[in-house]
């Protein structure tokens, strides 16, 4: 068993319910202690409880979104590495997210593996090459409309407009999978 692990707790935000139980139970398996909110008013409540060593928090949640819990950790649990989960990846959140003190970002699916080399500080890869292609237009798109968004705190219709869409259009495009790079 890891040594690291003996003791260390980790806080796992996330709205999806089977995700949670599988990924807090392989954690349980690697020694830490782990304890599981749906939400981030839910983890308010569990951080005025306890001090988590590490937290890993998806992004996209019913409510507020991940990125909001990351200055309350950082303020009640300072010593608390974050990592950010997500399945609607985009520069623009990913960003923010290490702005506000995140020390990692990782796109879904991320195995416990992963996640843990995240919240350990374990040494990026700097033989990591830039993609042979640029981004798909789609893509693009797609990562302009996330920026905006987050501009706009979220606000579907202030997004429209400055978008210069509908607002049925914008919710159309976020409701399907992020595109492709």
């Amino acid at each position: 068993m890891n040594t690291e692990a003996d003791n260390a707790l980790i806080l796992l935000v996330d709205d999806d319910v089977t995700f949670h139980q599988v990924l807090a139970r392989s954690l349980r398996r690697k020694g830490f202690e782990v304890i599981v909110a749906d939400g981030v008013d839910n983890a308010h409540s569990l951080l005025t409880r306890y001090q988590p060593d590490y937290a890993v928090v998806d992004l996209k949640m019913e409510g507020a979104s991940g990125l909001a819990l990351i200055p309350a950790l950082q303020t009640l649990a300072p010593d608390c590495k974050t990592v950010v989960l997500t399945g609607y990846a985009s520069i623009a959140t990913a960003v923010e997210a290490m702005r506000l003190g995140a020390v990692d970002y990782l796109c879904k699916p991320a195995d416990t593996t992963q996640i843990l080399a995240a919240l350990q500080g374990k040494a990026p890869n700097p033989s990591l090459s830039p993609a042979e292609q640029p981004m798909s237009v789609d893509r693009v798109e797609w990562e302009h409309i996330q920026k905006v968004l987050y501009e706009h705190e979220g606000n579907i219709s202030a997004t429209a407009r400055s978008l210069g869409m509908h607002r049925r259009t914008l919710q159309r495009k976020l409701a399907k999978r992020p595109a492709q790079a």
